[in-house]
């Protein structure tokens, strides 16, 4: 029998050496309330703890549940603002791998269900009124999935900020020895060149990431894919990355690109 062969909209399915640090939870008062804490080391990493209340938290993964999923990689994602492009998949003909890779898709606006978050971090100084995120990707990890190292874009401004709901875990850290602007779209991520030294931070539920500096252009960063035994059943975690356009002439415009 004849394979139906695959188009674009199958790609999208309704909804349905280390040192660990780990900076616990406590109470339920608002998130203003929370201090910013940073890390000595990576240099520029600092967390929000209970950054959104438990109702907030219900109120996000209902609406993202609601929404549709790409599903072209190994977890479900979702965009808001810009574009991006889906991944081929890995036995696809290099025709076909060049038709997927060279179809640019434009993702819908920052939804308004999700106005608050950005109003939070404002209030908390992470972001001026001015230069409010317009993007945001959602990553939802099961037990066995992740995703590999790399630095965020430097194209986008500082800081990036990523949420984690529904459960807890926790993001490694590899020292490079410059910054190297290898994202996981650019292919160069896995020529960076490491020192050797790494970090395990952990992320808890309903905390706020937040990546400045150093941890932002001279640590790669990644989840790794722990087996299912290791997570309580039924385990889930959802990511939202925000972040916003680098303003023209702003520090850090420089930053150097990949290469020796």
């Amino acid at each position: 029998m004849a394979v139906k062969r695959k188009t674009l909209h199958d790609f999208f399915q309704p909804a349905d050496t280390t040192r660990k640090v780990h900076l616990s939870n406590g109470g339920d008062s608002a998130a203003l309330h929370n201090p910013e804490r940073s890390f000595t080391v990576p240099a520029g990493l600092s967390i929000i703890n209970q950054f959104v209340s438990l109702d907030e938290e219900q109120a996000v993964l209902s609406f993202l549940d609601s929404q549709t999923w790409r599903t072209d990689l190994s977890r479900r994602t979702m965009h808001f603002g810009g574009t991006y492009c889906l991944m081929p998949p890995r036995n696809a003909s290099p025709e076909v791998k060049k038709k997927i890779e060279q179809t640019i898709i434009q993702a819908v606006p920052m939804p308004p269900q999700l106005g608050f978050l950005v109003d939070k971090m404002v209030r908390h100084g992470l972001y001026s009124d001015t230069q409010r995120p317009a993007y945001c990707i959602v990553n939802e990890y099961l037990p066995g999935q992740g995703i590999s190292a790399h630095v965020e874009n430097f194209r986008f401004d500082e800081p990036v900020c990523s949420l984690t709901l529904a459960g807890a875990d926790s993001m490694r850290f590899h020292e490079l020895e410059r910054a190297h602007d290898g994202s996981v779209r650019s292919g160069k991520a896995s020529s960076a060149p490491r020192t050797g030294r790494r970090e395990d931070v952990v992320m808890d539920r309903r905390s706020l990431i937040v990546l400045r500096g150093d941890a932002r252009s001279t640590w790669q960063h990644e989840i790794r894919r722990a087996s299912a035994s290791s997570k309580p059943l039924g385990w889930r975690r959802v990511s939202l990355t925000f972040r916003a356009d680098r303003r023209p002439g702003q520090k850090g415009d420089s930053m150097p690109k990949s290469g020796p």
